[in-house]
């Protein structure tokens, strides 16, 4: 990668997904440079390149980790990268938290590369986005509420189940799932 030459900064967990994105994001015209976890990602932060990446994609769970942890730094470190958290377990708490943390925008898994460019591109809000026609369900509000509580508790999933007075497994098993649809 030329010292010149524009780039993404991956931060994905996901083997297969990681390389599926590097090569179809650098056959779009983007260089990709991967980290793995968080603690590379500190360790990134902590003496960053010379040329800082234009566009910066997060994921939310980095095995494990807090992605929304990372955000204050890398936003702080990166303040003129547009940064994307891209994440398989989207809920609107999550959302609100990323934007509030610096993110620019959320996107949720599965997501092309063009899904990607397309989000990290589209920074202005749609005024002419109409509301939804129908009320999320009960299982997708159940959803966003267990989202919600958890952010309230760093992610921490014990706390989590006792704030929410469940069994710490059926929790585990719950987050484990696909998100409800609306």
């Amino acid at each position: 990668m030329s010292e010149q030459q524009a780039y993404l900064l991956l931060i994905d967990d996901d083997e297969s997904f990681g390389q599926l994105m590097v090569r179809a994001l650098a056959r779009r015209g983007w260089p990709v440079e991967r980290l793995h976890n968080a603690n590379a990602v500190e360790t990134w932060l902590d003496v960053p390149p010379p040329h800082l990446p234009e566009r910066v994609v997060l994921d939310l769970n980095l095995a494990g980790d807090s992605g929304l942890r990372l955000l204050p730094r890398l936003r702080e470190v990166l303040p003129d990268s547009k940064i994307l958290v891209l994440t398989g377990f989207a809920s609107i708490a999550t959302a609100v938290d990323a934007i509030k943390l610096g993110a620019d925008n959320y996107l949720a898994k599965p997501a092309s590369a063009d899904d990607i460019l397309h989000a990290l591109d589209d920074l202005e809000p749609n005024l002419e986005q109409a509301a939804p026609e129908a009320p999320m369900s009960v299982r997708r509000l159940a959803w966003e509420h267990i989202q919600r509580v958890l952010a309230e508790h760093d992610g921490n999933i014990s706390a989590t189940a006792r704030a929410l007075n469940m069994h710490r497994r059926t929790l585990q098993r719950m987050l484990a799932k696909k998100p409800v649809s609306r």
